[in-house]
Protein backbone atom coordinates (compact mmCIF):
# COMPACT_ATOMS: atom_id res chain seq x y z
CA UNK A 1 0.00 0.00 0.00
CA UNK A 2 1.40 3.31 -0.82
CA UNK A 3 0.64 6.86 0.86
CA UNK A 4 -2.24 8.81 -0.88
CA UNK A 5 -0.52 11.66 -2.84
CA UNK A 6 -1.15 15.55 -2.12
CA UNK A 7 -4.10 16.90 -3.45
CA UNK A 8 -3.67 18.52 -7.22
CA UNK A 9 -4.51 22.22 -7.72
CA UNK A 10 -7.59 21.41 -9.38
CA UNK A 11 -10.81 21.06 -7.30
CA UNK A 12 -10.88 17.22 -5.79
CA UNK A 13 -13.59 14.41 -6.94
CA UNK A 14 -16.71 14.35 -4.75
CA UNK A 15 -16.68 11.32 -2.47
CA UNK A 16 -20.20 9.32 -2.37
CA UNK A 17 -21.24 9.51 1.15
CA UNK A 18 -24.66 8.01 0.44
CA UNK A 19 -23.79 4.78 1.58
CA UNK A 20 -20.74 4.91 3.48
CA UNK A 21 -18.96 6.89 5.95
CA UNK A 22 -15.38 8.14 4.97
CA UNK A 23 -12.66 6.96 7.24
CA UNK A 24 -9.12 8.61 7.34
CA UNK A 25 -6.23 6.73 9.06
CA UNK A 26 -2.93 8.46 9.60
CA UNK A 27 -0.29 5.62 10.47
CA UNK A 28 3.32 6.19 9.24
CA UNK A 29 3.43 1.69 9.88
CA UNK A 30 2.37 0.29 6.77
CA UNK A 31 1.47 -3.10 8.48
CA UNK A 32 -1.26 -1.21 11.21
CA UNK A 33 -2.25 0.49 7.53
CA UNK A 34 -3.16 -2.85 6.06
CA UNK A 35 -4.79 -4.31 8.87
CA UNK A 36 -7.68 -1.62 9.53
CA UNK A 37 -7.63 -0.66 5.95
CA UNK A 38 -8.97 -4.44 4.89
CA UNK A 39 -10.89 -4.80 8.13
CA UNK A 40 -13.07 -1.47 6.99
CA UNK A 41 -13.45 -1.41 3.66
CA UNK A 42 -14.89 -4.79 4.02
CA UNK A 43 -17.25 -3.22 6.46
CA UNK A 44 -18.20 -0.63 3.94
CA UNK A 45 -16.13 2.25 4.74
CA UNK A 46 -14.76 4.10 2.69
CA UNK A 47 -11.00 4.18 3.64
CA UNK A 48 -8.38 6.80 2.87
CA UNK A 49 -4.70 6.68 4.26
CA UNK A 50 -1.75 8.93 5.00
CA UNK A 51 1.45 8.06 6.67
CA UNK A 52 2.26 11.61 7.97
CA UNK A 53 1.25 14.65 9.67
CA UNK A 54 1.31 17.26 6.62
CA UNK A 55 -0.30 14.50 4.47
CA UNK A 56 -3.01 14.28 6.85
CA UNK A 57 -3.61 17.33 7.32
CA UNK A 58 -3.92 18.16 2.96
CA UNK A 59 -6.18 14.83 3.23
CA UNK A 60 -8.30 15.94 5.82
CA UNK A 61 -8.97 19.39 4.33
CA UNK A 62 -9.60 17.99 0.45
CA UNK A 63 -12.08 15.20 1.74
CA UNK A 64 -13.64 16.07 5.45
CA UNK A 65 -14.14 12.62 6.62
CA UNK A 66 -16.36 11.65 8.93
CA UNK A 67 -13.88 10.55 11.41
CA UNK A 68 -9.93 9.83 11.65
CA UNK A 69 -8.32 7.56 12.97
CA UNK A 70 -4.70 8.93 14.22
CA UNK A 71 -1.54 7.55 15.32
CA UNK A 72 -0.51 9.61 18.06
CA UNK A 73 3.36 9.10 17.86
CA UNK A 74 4.83 9.63 14.49
CA UNK A 75 7.86 11.15 13.29
CA UNK A 76 7.86 14.98 12.26
CA UNK A 77 4.56 16.48 13.29
CA UNK A 78 3.25 14.20 15.54
CA UNK A 79 -0.35 13.15 16.23
CA UNK A 80 -1.26 15.57 19.30
CA UNK A 81 -0.38 18.09 16.65
CA UNK A 82 -2.22 17.55 13.74
CA UNK A 83 -5.07 17.15 15.98
CA UNK A 84 -4.79 20.24 17.11
CA UNK A 85 -4.40 21.54 13.32
CA UNK A 86 -7.39 20.00 12.38
CA UNK A 87 -9.47 21.56 15.59
CA UNK A 88 -8.04 25.08 14.81
CA UNK A 89 -9.63 24.63 11.19
CA UNK A 90 -13.58 25.36 10.54
CA UNK A 91 -13.21 23.30 8.01
CA UNK A 92 -12.45 19.92 10.27
CA UNK A 93 -13.09 21.15 13.58
CA UNK A 94 -16.36 19.33 13.82
CA UNK A 95 -14.44 15.93 12.58
CA UNK A 96 -14.16 13.22 15.89
CA UNK A 97 -11.25 12.04 15.61
CA UNK A 98 -10.07 8.43 17.70
CA UNK A 99 -6.26 7.97 18.69
CA UNK A 100 -4.15 5.18 18.20
CA UNK A 101 -1.36 4.83 20.79
CA UNK A 102 0.53 2.10 21.95
CA UNK A 103 1.22 4.31 25.33
CA UNK A 104 -0.96 3.96 28.11
CA UNK A 105 0.45 6.36 30.66
CA UNK A 106 -1.90 8.22 31.72
CA UNK A 107 0.05 11.55 30.76
CA UNK A 108 -0.24 10.03 27.17
CA UNK A 109 -3.49 10.30 27.16
CA UNK A 110 -4.89 13.22 28.57
CA UNK A 111 -2.48 14.70 26.25
CA UNK A 112 -4.41 13.20 23.38
CA UNK A 113 -8.29 14.23 24.72
CA UNK A 114 -6.29 17.95 25.33
CA UNK A 115 -5.27 17.69 21.86
CA UNK A 116 -8.64 17.17 20.53
CA UNK A 117 -9.29 13.61 20.38
CA UNK A 118 -12.64 11.95 21.46
CA UNK A 119 -11.40 8.43 22.22
CA UNK A 120 -8.33 6.29 22.12
CA UNK A 121 -7.53 2.40 21.21
CA UNK A 122 -4.81 1.27 22.00
CA UNK A 123 -2.12 -0.83 20.15
CA UNK A 124 -1.82 -3.81 18.97
CA UNK A 125 -4.97 -2.33 17.34
CA UNK A 126 -8.11 -4.63 17.19
CA UNK A 127 -9.90 -3.91 14.25
CA UNK A 128 -13.15 -5.46 15.66
CA UNK A 129 -13.01 -2.64 18.98
CA UNK A 130 -11.72 0.43 16.34
CA UNK A 131 -14.98 -0.12 14.24
CA UNK A 132 -16.91 -0.64 17.71
CA UNK A 133 -15.78 2.43 19.12
CA UNK A 134 -16.11 4.31 15.54
CA UNK A 135 -19.66 3.20 15.45
CA UNK A 136 -20.16 5.65 18.83
CA UNK A 137 -18.93 8.21 17.68
CA UNK A 138 -20.07 8.57 13.93
CA UNK A 139 -23.64 7.88 15.33
CA UNK A 140 -23.40 11.15 17.68
CA UNK A 141 -21.38 13.18 15.17
CA UNK A 142 -24.34 12.15 12.47
CA UNK A 143 -26.94 13.17 14.62
CA UNK A 144 -25.08 16.65 15.81
CA UNK A 145 -25.42 16.97 11.54
CA UNK A 146 -28.40 16.27 11.08
CA UNK A 147 -30.07 18.60 13.99
CA UNK A 148 -27.88 21.37 12.58
CA UNK A 149 -29.13 20.93 9.45
CA UNK A 150 -32.73 20.68 10.62
CA UNK A 151 -32.57 23.55 12.49
CA UNK A 152 -30.93 25.40 10.06
CA UNK A 153 -33.75 25.00 7.59
CA UNK A 154 -36.34 25.84 10.19
CA UNK A 155 -34.15 29.38 10.55
CA UNK A 156 -34.16 29.46 7.04
CA UNK A 157 -37.81 28.89 6.02
CA UNK A 158 -38.61 31.29 9.08
CA UNK A 159 -36.72 34.22 7.31
CA UNK A 160 -37.95 33.42 3.51
CA UNK A 161 -41.00 33.48 4.72
CA UNK A 162 -40.49 37.17 6.10
CA UNK A 163 -40.17 35.89 9.84
CA UNK A 164 -37.17 37.60 11.31
CA UNK A 165 -35.41 35.43 14.42
CA UNK A 166 -33.14 35.46 16.74
CA UNK A 167 -31.71 33.28 19.29
CA UNK A 168 -30.92 34.64 22.65
CA UNK A 169 -29.51 33.19 25.94
CA UNK A 170 -31.69 34.27 28.86
CA UNK A 171 -28.96 34.55 31.37
CA UNK A 172 -27.41 37.74 30.19
CA UNK A 173 -29.43 38.71 26.52
CA UNK A 174 -26.76 37.40 24.29
CA UNK A 175 -27.69 36.64 20.79
CA UNK A 176 -26.46 33.06 20.25
CA UNK A 177 -27.72 33.46 16.18
CA UNK A 178 -29.67 35.75 14.09
CA UNK A 179 -31.05 35.44 10.61
CA UNK A 180 -30.18 38.52 8.07
CA UNK A 181 -33.67 40.24 8.21
CA UNK A 182 -33.47 39.82 11.89
CA UNK A 183 -30.00 41.54 12.15
CA UNK A 184 -31.68 44.87 9.88
CA UNK A 185 -34.81 45.28 11.52
CA UNK A 186 -32.75 45.25 15.10
CA UNK A 187 -30.69 47.45 13.68
CA UNK A 188 -33.19 49.50 12.52
CA UNK A 189 -35.24 50.15 15.54
CA UNK A 190 -32.48 49.88 18.08
CA UNK A 191 -29.55 50.43 16.42
CA UNK A 192 -26.15 49.18 18.00
CA UNK A 193 -26.30 49.00 22.23
CA UNK A 194 -24.84 46.83 24.58
CA UNK A 195 -26.39 45.57 27.71
CA UNK A 196 -25.76 48.73 29.54
CA UNK A 197 -26.74 50.99 26.85
CA UNK A 198 -23.37 51.86 25.43
CA UNK A 199 -22.26 51.28 21.99
CA UNK A 200 -21.29 48.26 21.16
CA UNK A 201 -20.08 45.87 17.70
CA UNK A 202 -23.67 45.15 16.65
CA UNK A 203 -25.32 41.38 17.29
CA UNK A 204 -23.66 40.11 20.13
CA UNK A 205 -26.72 41.33 22.71
CA UNK A 206 -30.58 41.46 22.33
CA UNK A 207 -31.40 45.60 23.14
CA UNK A 208 -32.38 46.01 26.39
CA UNK A 209 -36.66 45.82 26.43
CA UNK A 210 -36.25 42.17 24.20
CA UNK A 211 -33.55 41.35 27.62
CA UNK A 212 -36.14 42.72 30.49
CA UNK A 213 -39.30 40.71 27.82
CA UNK A 214 -37.50 37.82 27.90
CA UNK A 215 -36.28 38.21 32.26
CA UNK A 216 -39.65 38.76 32.92
CA UNK A 217 -41.34 35.91 31.46
CA UNK A 218 -38.51 33.03 31.31
CA UNK A 219 -36.77 34.01 34.48
CA UNK A 220 -39.83 34.71 36.59
CA UNK A 221 -40.78 31.41 39.21
CA UNK A 222 -41.91 28.40 37.40
CA UNK A 223 -42.33 30.73 33.69
CA UNK A 224 -40.02 28.37 31.95
CA UNK A 225 -41.67 25.45 32.79
CA UNK A 226 -44.77 26.64 32.11
CA UNK A 227 -43.98 27.49 28.97
CA UNK A 228 -42.26 24.25 27.75
CA UNK A 229 -45.56 22.90 29.35
CA UNK A 230 -47.08 24.85 26.77
CA UNK A 231 -49.39 26.01 29.12
CA UNK A 232 -49.32 29.72 28.44
CA UNK A 233 -47.71 31.73 26.11
CA UNK A 234 -46.39 35.25 27.42
CA UNK A 235 -47.86 38.54 26.01
CA UNK A 236 -46.00 39.76 22.62
CA UNK A 237 -43.76 42.35 23.19
CA UNK A 238 -44.60 45.69 20.52
CA UNK A 239 -42.10 48.47 19.92
CA UNK A 240 -43.54 50.90 17.99
CA UNK A 241 -41.13 53.79 15.77
CA UNK A 242 -43.86 56.07 14.06
CA UNK A 243 -45.88 54.31 11.91
CA UNK A 244 -43.94 50.81 11.66
CA UNK A 245 -44.49 48.44 14.38
CA UNK A 246 -42.16 44.97 15.65
CA UNK A 247 -43.54 42.61 17.74
CA UNK A 248 -41.56 39.62 19.37
CA UNK A 249 -43.11 36.03 19.97
CA UNK A 250 -41.03 33.79 22.26
CA UNK A 251 -41.17 30.77 19.69
CA UNK A 252 -39.38 27.71 21.26
CA UNK A 253 -36.56 27.19 23.96
CA UNK A 254 -32.97 25.88 22.44
CA UNK A 255 -30.33 23.52 24.06
CA UNK A 256 -30.08 23.58 28.00
CA UNK A 257 -32.36 25.30 30.11
CA UNK A 258 -29.96 25.74 33.06
CA UNK A 259 -30.45 29.44 33.58
CA UNK A 260 -33.24 30.04 31.75
CA UNK A 261 -32.03 28.50 28.30
CA UNK A 262 -31.66 29.58 25.04
CA UNK A 263 -34.75 30.99 23.50
CA UNK A 264 -35.84 31.40 19.70
CA UNK A 265 -37.70 34.85 19.29
CA UNK A 266 -39.62 35.47 16.11
CA UNK A 267 -40.10 39.04 14.95
CA UNK A 268 -42.66 40.58 12.71
CA UNK A 269 -42.59 44.07 11.34
CA UNK A 270 -46.50 45.59 10.61
CA UNK A 271 -46.28 48.82 8.52
CA UNK A 272 -49.19 51.26 9.14
CA UNK A 273 -48.61 52.94 6.23
CA UNK A 274 -49.02 49.38 4.43
CA UNK A 275 -52.36 48.66 6.31
CA UNK A 276 -53.91 51.95 5.56
CA UNK A 277 -52.89 51.26 1.35
CA UNK A 278 -54.48 47.56 1.92
CA UNK A 279 -57.83 49.18 3.36
CA UNK A 280 -57.50 52.11 0.85
CA UNK A 281 -57.22 49.64 -2.03
CA UNK A 282 -60.09 47.19 -0.78
CA UNK A 283 -62.86 49.41 0.18
CA UNK A 284 -62.17 52.03 -2.54
CA UNK A 285 -61.44 54.91 -0.23
CA UNK A 286 -59.28 57.89 -0.60
CA UNK A 287 -55.47 57.65 1.16
CA UNK A 288 -57.45 60.29 4.10
CA UNK A 289 -60.73 58.25 4.47
CA UNK A 290 -58.41 54.61 4.81
CA UNK A 291 -56.21 56.79 7.78
CA UNK A 292 -59.50 57.87 9.32
CA UNK A 293 -60.72 54.38 9.11
CA UNK A 294 -57.74 52.82 10.41
CA UNK A 295 -57.91 55.00 13.28
CA UNK A 296 -61.33 54.07 14.28
CA UNK A 297 -60.08 50.35 14.07
CA UNK A 298 -57.10 51.10 16.54
CA UNK A 299 -60.04 52.98 18.89
CA UNK A 300 -59.53 56.40 18.33
CA UNK A 301 -61.92 59.19 18.89
CA UNK A 302 -62.59 62.25 16.42
CA UNK A 303 -61.12 64.49 18.32
CA UNK A 304 -57.65 62.31 18.59
CA UNK A 305 -57.96 61.25 15.22
CA UNK A 306 -58.02 64.74 13.99
CA UNK A 307 -54.96 65.84 16.17
CA UNK A 308 -53.10 62.84 14.53
CA UNK A 309 -54.09 63.53 11.17
CA UNK A 310 -53.62 67.42 11.90
CA UNK A 311 -57.31 68.06 10.72
CA UNK A 312 -60.74 69.57 12.86
CA UNK A 313 -62.84 66.58 14.69
CA UNK A 314 -65.56 68.25 11.85
CA UNK A 315 -63.45 67.01 8.78
CA UNK A 316 -62.87 63.87 10.31
CA UNK A 317 -66.69 63.31 11.08
CA UNK A 318 -66.98 63.78 7.12
CA UNK A 319 -64.35 61.70 5.83
CA UNK A 320 -66.04 59.13 8.23
CA UNK A 321 -69.48 59.74 6.92
CA UNK A 322 -68.07 59.08 3.40
CA UNK A 323 -66.02 55.75 4.57
CA UNK A 324 -69.72 54.45 6.13
CA UNK A 325 -71.84 54.99 3.04
CA UNK A 326 -68.91 53.35 0.81
CA UNK A 327 -68.72 50.00 3.13
CA UNK A 328 -72.83 50.08 4.09
CA UNK A 329 -72.50 50.48 7.53
CA UNK A 330 -74.33 53.03 9.92
CA UNK A 331 -71.81 52.77 12.85
CA UNK A 332 -68.51 53.32 13.76
CA UNK A 333 -67.88 49.27 15.36
CA UNK A 334 -69.46 48.11 11.80
CA UNK A 335 -66.95 49.67 9.82
CA UNK A 336 -64.03 48.91 12.61
CA UNK A 337 -64.94 44.92 12.63
CA UNK A 338 -65.33 45.10 8.33
CA UNK A 339 -62.10 46.46 8.64
CA UNK A 340 -60.15 43.89 10.75
CA UNK A 341 -61.55 40.88 8.88
CA UNK A 342 -60.75 42.49 5.69
CA UNK A 343 -56.94 43.32 6.74
CA UNK A 344 -56.96 39.81 8.95
CA UNK A 345 -57.20 38.30 5.12
CA UNK A 346 -54.87 40.16 4.02
CA UNK A 347 -52.63 40.83 6.73
CA UNK A 348 -52.29 37.82 9.01
CA UNK A 349 -49.49 39.00 11.25
CA UNK A 350 -51.91 42.13 11.94
CA UNK A 351 -52.49 42.26 15.70
CA UNK A 352 -55.14 45.35 15.82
Amino acid sequence: MTETSPPSTSAPAALDRSDSDVVLIVDDVPDNLVVLHDALDESGYTVLVATHGEAALQRAAQALPDIVLLDAMMPGMDGFEVARRLKASPATAHIPIIFMTGLTETEHLVAALEAGGVDYVTKPLKPREVMARMGVHLGAARKARQDARQAREARNALDAFGYASITVRAADGRIVWQTPLARELLQSYFGEVGPDGAPTPFGQWAPEPVQAWLRRHVLADNAAERLEASLAEPPRLAVEQGARRLTFRLHQQAGDSAGGGDWLIVMREVSDAKIIESMSLSFKLTAREAEVLYWVLKGKINRDIGDILGASPATVKKHLERVFAKLGVETRTAAAAMAMNRIRQLHPQFEG
